[in-house]
């Protein structure tokens, strides 16, 4: 059944055109992800669906009697009340019945007249029975059951709304909404401001619901676990695709072919036509104008096939270190850290070395964020040490950006961090970015998130650092730009040491991961699929500040590696053996064109020795390849 319905909306604000003639439908058991760039219209789409917006032109369907929920980003709660009495506003119904039990409790334990306690007993009965039936005996342990998936601990029930941090009240919010069970729930970045186990949490729920969810999201290990279907928006239109987010772009890839393959094919057609009617209009006989004619109705009539639309620009990013560190980049040793009351980690004991890329894992509150900035040299108040290694030259990308002067120009931001750059540099490194023409004379604060991070990341890039340290770097991109991140970061050749709850990201870059816990931590080599099916047959429940994880023992993470070391090695002789081979076929080869090209019959063929000296040329850069190949392949045993 439809449940909701949008038709034709339309909505400009001044000049610019955000949505164009957007059409869609919805089923009461559809589960919606809705994708496109950073000011696409995602936002503005799911407040003309609450009318909050109105737009200029379209009509917005829903099914009768159904209600709509609705959570904006970064959407918070202010209020009086503790984070349990604001939930349970949602049960008021359950409250005042409860109020009416008490009431008739303390009527029937004085009442003397017997028909009157008879009135009042059955008035009970039935209140008891409706209060039991519709879920009253379970309406606390539901409230304080989501509170706790969305990484609220019980310790936090009593503590006031107004005491809470904006992420803290945005997971609040969240939380109210998803017990009111609403027919259609409108999410908006729900996973922006919960870890990864709060973010799992929510999926197995989201899975679970068995009414209409549209949700935003660049969160796309998120989208693949809860949605059927995708609503893209781009270029102001939308389009609805079966499937979650990575059957959509395989879909999308393929739908794109077909549309220019249709468009091409009319084009061609018209083409003729057109030829066809130049041509009797040269003759300028009347038979011959009336053909002209007829076809040129034929090509007004048609129903035109548009060219499908250029997909949006993407950021350009390139990482690259202007010196080559030594092996051991960055020695912990027993690091500790706690605020008065709040011990966050100790005994942190880790050696990073080159080229790893080190992913932070943990639950909100962990020390994660803490931790770089320690390293960075942000805290200085702290337990243990730490060094860095050779030549190691570090860059920091704050989540928060802390790093940016919300007052100066864009060009200015990143020129003085960059004095030695001429503008023209400065500029084409902004153009990078998508900041062209006039944009760079904007002012940093009046940038969005996604704008700002992008800054900050225009920063670094120009660092030239070889140890890139980065706390949430993909909170504020979209899912095209935080593609183009993953690309440049798996071509950096230096070493990463990241912050991330983005489970696709960690997952594709990761060669080290670290959760931390409050009196140890993990330590494991692989990414996050890898670490997650370690976790689960090693059986290690994640963990979080009341619970102590054991450390893995010596000997099981000695034999991890002995594994992993064998298959290391096994997979470098069978690289080495294969690259021997090619080096000897094209040893083999050279020497026959060289022995051709002595003979007497190809020293007289012009034309031939020319070939055999082009093929010779090619094989000897071929040769030369395979033996820088074979050097790093040597090196690596």
């Amino acid at each position: 059944m439809v449940v909701l319905g949008c038709n034709n909306i339309d909505i400009s604000f001044g000049e610019t055109v955000v949505l164009k003639n957007v059409s869609f439908s919805l089923n009461n058991d559809d589960r919606v992800g809705v994708i496109g760039v950073n000011g696409a219209g995602k936002s503005t789409l799911f407040k003309i669906i609450t009318n909050s917006l109105i737009p200029d032109t379209g009509e917005i369907y829903t099914a009768k009697n159904s209600s709509i929920g609705y959570l904006e980003q970064n959407s918070g709660l202010n209020s009086d009340r503790s984070i349990l009495e604001e939930v349970l506003l949602v049960y008021s119904h359950f409250t005042e019945m409860e109020k009416q039990m008490k009431d008739l409790e303390i009527s029937i334990s004085t009442e003397q007249k017997q028909d009157r306690l008879d009135g009042l007993m059955s008035k009970y009965a039935e209140l008891t029975d409706k209060f039991h039936h519709s879920g009253g005996y379970e309406y606390k342990s539901r409230a304080t059951g989501i509170l706790r998936g969305l990484g609220f601990n019980e310790n936090q029930f009593d503590l006031g709304i107004k005491n809470l941090s904006g992420g803290q009240k945005t997971r609040l919010a969240l939380a109210k909404l998803l017990l009111t069970e609403p027919d259609i729930l409108l999410l908006d970045e729900p996973t922006n401001h919960l870890d990864i186990e709060a973010t799992e949490w929510l999926e197995n729920f989201l899975s679970a619901y068995k009414k209409c969810i549209a949700v935003i999201s660049h969160d796309r290990f998120f989208l693949d676990k809860i949605t059927n279907k995708t609503l893209e928006i781009e270029n102001c239109e939308c389009r609805l695709y079966t499937g979650n987010y990575s059957e959509y772009l395989k879909k999308k890839i393929a739908d794109r072919e077909i549309r220019q393959k249709h468009f091409e094919t009319q084009q061609k057609e018209i083409a003729k036509m057109e030829a066809f009617i130049e041509q009797q209009k040269r003759w300028n006989r009347e038979k011959n104008l009336v053909a002209a004619r007829s076809r040129q109705k034929a090509i007004e009539r048609m129903d035109k096939i548009e060219q499908p639309k250029k997909l949006p620009q993407k950021i350009r990013l390139k990482f690259s270190g202007s010196t080559e560190s030594g092996n051991d980049v960055l020695l912990v040793e027993n690091l500790k850290k706690e605020y008065p009351g709040k011990p966050l980690f100790k005994n942190i004991n880790l050696c990073v070395q080159k080229n790893q890329r080190v992913f932070i894992l943990g639950p909100n509150g962990c020390g994660k964020s803490t931790l770089l900035k320690i390293i960075t040299g942000k805290i200085d108040d702290f337990g243990g040490n730490f060094s860095y290694g050779y030549n190691v030259n570090f860059g920091y990308y704050d989540q928060e950006l802390g790093g940016l002067d919300l007052e100066n120009t864009l060009i200015d931001e990143v020129w003085m961090s960059n004095e030695d750059l001429t503008q023209t540099q400065i500029r084409n490194a902004l153009a990078m970015f998508l900041f062209k023409g006039e944009d760079v004379l904007k002012t940093v604060g009046s940038l969005s998130g996604g704008e700002k991070s992008r800054i900050a990341l225009i920063k670094l890039m120009l660092s030239e650092a070889n140890l890139l340290i980065l706390d949430e770097p993909t909170n504020h991109l979209d899912i095209n730009s935080k593609e183009v991140l993953e690309n440049s970061l798996l071509d950096f050749d230096g070493t990463l040491i990241v912050v991330s709850h983005d489970r696709y990201f960690v997952n594709k870059l990761a060669t080290r991961i670290i959760e931390l816990g409050t009196d140890t931590y993990l330590d494991y080599d692989g990414n996050y699929d890898d670490f997650k099916q370690y976790k689960v047959t090693s059986n290690i429940t994640a963990f979080d500040n009341k619970t102590t994880v054991p450390k893995v023992p010596a000997s099981k993470l000695e034999h991890i590696m002995s594994k992993e070391e064998k298959a290391r090695k096994r997979k470098l002789e069978r690289q080495t053996t294969k690259v021997e081979k090619e080096i000897s076929i094209a040893e083999t080869h050279i020497k026959d064109i060289e022995s051709q090209m002595a003979l007497d019959e190809i020293t007289c063929d012009h034309i031939k020795l020319m070939e055999l000296d082009k093929e010779l040329k090619r094989m000897e850069k071929k040769l030369e390849k395979l033996y820088t190949v074979w050097d790093g392949l040597l090196s690596e045993h």
